[in-house]
């Protein structure tokens, strides 16, 4: 008996020990939750009773030169349902299958979905948001949000670049300068009670966003215009597969204009500019997208053919090899190895001097030429006049320099390198290369950004780019504006003269790969003033039909666009020339 009482008494105190610890445990636990958790947890069910909506932050605009809009904002909407706080669906169902032109389905499907939030239908118009907001239906949300606009559509598309859906850029400038554009979102938090019902009276708080910063760029709306005025007339006339033009500042690299027509419009940018085959997949159809966003002037690389003699000029001059007075001979070909090389005009030029060379665009004079430079220096000069090399242009995608190896140089690829042929570069790297020629010797960096300002137009940021002085002399740079003068006023190149303006250029005509195929590049490279070079033009016509010399049809699209431009840049006119000009053209009727 004793045993046994004695026995009860050991078992009680283990469950009092027991039910002791345990309850120190959970009290502890309950202490250590309270105090030194409550912070935590205070959040946690705080997080619980709060339904939180983005409100879209203003991308910022992007300004031309002269301060035109022309990438900005339109006001729209998102509709958005919250499930536990609708109290009419089959209302809210048929409103928004109405106001939204949506499958009823597809409403139904996201109106009943269980979520704290279900987005319906973004980027909707403000008047149909106004009308949905009107109809007071419990649990549906109008937010107002932001689309980009583009007033002009197609002007500079691909330059500009466009936005997604969450307003971040994909290609061109808004992509380039995103970080500056896009803004810091805002919020809308609602309190909701256990059920996630919104709380009566209990209002909204909101962290409002912070619109993005505005982008001042060197493009032109005026000069944009009248260079793709000019392409697209091109493009009908010559029934061409694309035309580009550039127009930069030769000074410092600010560009005026970059056309690559055909463009796409900006405010619709998933749609073809052409007709698509039927039943394409959508694979295929995204190639065929980013085709069209394709920007030629930077993305594409080609032979520059005749334009590139500028730049063996360039080199025989700094080497010593050439002088313009020194004289050639063109039969009409010329043999290098065991390879015979035909000039343009398989009679011949006969005897020319230099200059002469340069304005018949002799090919002959300018194997030569390269020959006398030698495979290694030539080599060298594509060093150091920077085409080995990126522009490092501020947008996406540049291509490189396809270029021989330093070592697979022999005399028959110098002899072709040296009139533009056996190797590709990109239409901006030909134009900054003449340009820092043509400048005086300083290698700039061509660019559109000048600088992000706030909604103010205070300066928030002033961009600057590297320049590389020193890559031709002086002499060299005076020398070749002079023969490139020659070329417009006499040469291959008159039919870009204008009477009353001084203007240099180069025409060209190359042919692309396979050479069987027949399909021609042609273009014309020209500037003015001729010894003070304020703006400088590339014409690229690809596959034109036809006709497809270079100063027979690139020429007149690079003087439909000076004729424009020119007086719009102040650039200096001579009436006395011009009055000459037309009195000898009088005399020749």
């Amino acid at each position: 008996m004793f045993r046994y009482k004695t026995f009860n008494r050991k078992k009680s105190m283990i469950i009092f020990l027991t039910v002791l610890f345990v309850m120190l445990f959970l009290v502890g636990r309950l202490v250590y939750l309270m105090v030194f958790c409550s912070e935590y947890y205070g959040k946690k069910a705080e997080d619980l009773h709060e339904r939180e909506r983005d409100i879209k932050a203003a991308r910022g605009k992007i300004l031309d030169a002269s301060g035109v809009v022309l990438a900005a904002n339109k006001t729209v909407c998102t509709i958005s349902v919250i499930h536990n706080q609708v109290k009419e669906p089959e209302k809210v169902i048929a409103a928004l299958t109405k106001e939204l032109s949506m499958p009823e389905e597809k409403v139904r499907a996201r109106v009943e979905k269980v979520s704290s939030i279900e987005r319906i239908k973004s980027n909707v118009d403000k008047e149909t948001g106004e009308r949905i907001r009107a109809y007071g239906l419990s649990g549906v949300k109008v937010d107002e949000d932001y689309k980009r606009y583009y007033p002009f559509d197609t002007l500079a598309s691909k330059v500009l670049g466009f936005t997604g859906g969450d307003n971040q850029g994909i290609i061109g400038l808004e992509v380039k300068y995103d970080e500056y554009l896009q803004g810091t979102n805002g919020k809308i938090l609602t309190l909701t009670d256990a059920r996630g019902v919104e709380m009566e009276n209990a209002g909204e708080s909101r962290l409002d966003p912070v619109d993005g910063n505005d982008l001042r760029i060197s493009l032109d709306y005026n000069i944009q215009m009248y260079a793709e005025q000019a392409a697209k007339k091109a493009l009908e006339q010559k029934q061409a597969d694309s035309v580009s033009v550039i127009v930069m500042n030769p000074s410092n690299g600010e560009i005026y204009a970059m056309v690559n027509v055909p463009e796409f419009n900006l405010n619709d940018p998933f749609t073809l500019n052409f007709e698509a085959p039927e039943g394409i997949s959508d694979e295929e159809k995204q190639n065929l997208l980013n085709g069209m966003w394709r920007n030629q002037c930077i993305n594409d690389t080609y032979e520059p053919g005749s334009t590139f003699k500028v730049i063996t000029t360039t080199a025989a001059l700094e080497e010593g090899v050439v002088k313009t007075t020194d004289q050639f001979f063109c039969p009409g070909h010329i043999t290098v190895e065991d390879r015979q090389i035909h000039c343009h005009k398989r009679t011949g030029h006969g005897a020319e001097d230099f200059v002469h060379g340069i304005m018949n665009s002799c090919n002959p004079v300018f194997i030569d030429v390269g020959l006398r430079v030698g495979p290694e220096r030539f080599y060298d000069y594509f060093s150091s006049l920077g085409l080995l090399k990126k522009t490092g242009i501020d947008l996406p995608g540049e291509a490189a320099t396809i270029m021989h190896s330093k070592e697979n140089i022999g005399l028959v690829e110098l002899a072709t390198m040296s009139f533009g042929q056996s190797f590709q570069i990109t239409p901006i790297q030909l134009v900054t290369t003449i340009s820092s020629i043509i400048n005086g010797g300083r290698r700039i960096t061509p660019h559109f950004g000048v600088a992000v300002q706030d909604g103010d137009g205070n300066v928030v940021k002033q961009f600057s780019y590297e320049a590389a002085e020193g890559i031709v002399s002086k002499g060299t740079s005076d020398t070749v504006r002079y023969l490139l003068e020659q070329v417009v006023s006499e040469g291959g190149g008159k039919n870009a003269k204008i009477a009353g303006y001084s203007i240099g250029g180069k025409t060209a005509t190359s042919q692309t790969l396979p050479r069987s195929a027949n399909r021609y590049i042609s273009s014309f490279l020209g500037f003015a003033p001729a010894d003070d070079p304020k703006a400088l033009a590339l014409v690229i016509i690809n596959n034109p039909q036809g006709v497809y010399y270079g100063g027979t049809i690139a020429a007149p699209v690079a003087k439909e666009i000076f004729e424009d431009i020119f007086p719009y840049l102040g650039i200096p006119f001579d009436e006395e020339e011009a009055a000459r000009a037309e009195a000898e053209e009088e005399k020749q009727r």
